[in-house]
């Protein structure tokens, strides 16, 4: 594989399985230093060791500024300042299987929900972006959802409410930083073979499948790709998008 990211050094959060494992996974085979970011240090520290010499692993939950700050702290202490950040980390909280609904939901839930996928987002564009701008440029790319776009009926409002919010987050990041030479962009994933969709029914991700024009479930190497790709050179002009990574569904 090109190393189209030798030089780099990124912090990816949420990092220890699926889709953020999978970015981090990416981007150190394309050369880039990264930090593996997650709540549990063990669950970092297993996924980096099996990344390899390119990744190390910090703990720190993105909802909290002060553990945030700690993690941040300890990975530049490590691998210096970052050019790339992305915010990956994300929650979905079902109950048995299902969403939530809205008039029966416990706001303890939907703060704590709001806080992790998009106060988060926030914490680390706060932490990196001082860096970024001290260094000349950097890019961020910020996990987003096609339910953020759309109605969707697996889940909660909570978290299509943050996944919307996430794109809105990208176009003002990008017009405020763009001067800075800092590229802000987003992906909104469709259904993603991950542990995630497993807290629903089969059917419900069967249904998913039959509604998506590539006839396929995506999967994480698919989010990591295009993730690859924003945070490249051949990306540089590129800012203030929310690229699809569907399969389609999007249009549907």
């Amino acid at each position: 594989m090109e190393e189209t990211h030798r030089g780099r050094t990124a912090l990816v959060t949420g990092a220890a399985r699926g889709i953020g494992r999978a970015v981090a996974e990416g981007l150190a085979r394309r050369g880039a230093r990264v930090a593996v970011m997650d709540l549990r240090l063990a669950d970092a520290a297993a996924a980096a060791a099996a990344i390899g010499r390119n990744a190390i692993a910090v703990a720190g939950d993105v909802a909290d500024w002060e553990s945030f700050r700690a993690a941040h702290a300890a990975a530049a202490a490590a691998l210096g300042a970052f050019d790339i950040l992305v915010n990956n980390a994300g929650i979905s909280p079902k109950r048995d299987g299902a969403r939530v609904p809205a008039a029966e939901m416990d706001p303890a839930e939907w703060r704590r929900v709001v806080d992790v996928n998009l106060t988060g987002c926030f914490h680390g564009v706060r932490l990196v972006a001082p860096g970024m701008i001290a260094g000349g440029g950097g890019a961020v790319v910020s996990v987003s959802s096609v339910a953020g776009k759309h109605y969707s009926s697996i889940v909660g409002v909570h978290y299509a409410a943050t996944k919307a919010a996430i794109i809105g987050l990208t176009r003002h990041l990008a017009g405020e930083l763009g001067p800075h030479g800092i590229r802000v962009n987003a992906i909104a994933p469709g259904r993603i073979e991950s542990p995630m969709i497993h807290t629903v029914g089969a059917d419900v991700n069967a249904a998913a499948l039959a509604a998506t024009p590539l006839g396929r479930l995506g999967t994480a190497a698919d989010c990591a790709d295009a993730v690859a790709y924003l945070t490249s050179d051949a990306a540089s002009f590129v800012t203030g998008v929310t690229l699809d990574v569907a399969g389609g569904l999007s249009m549907t």
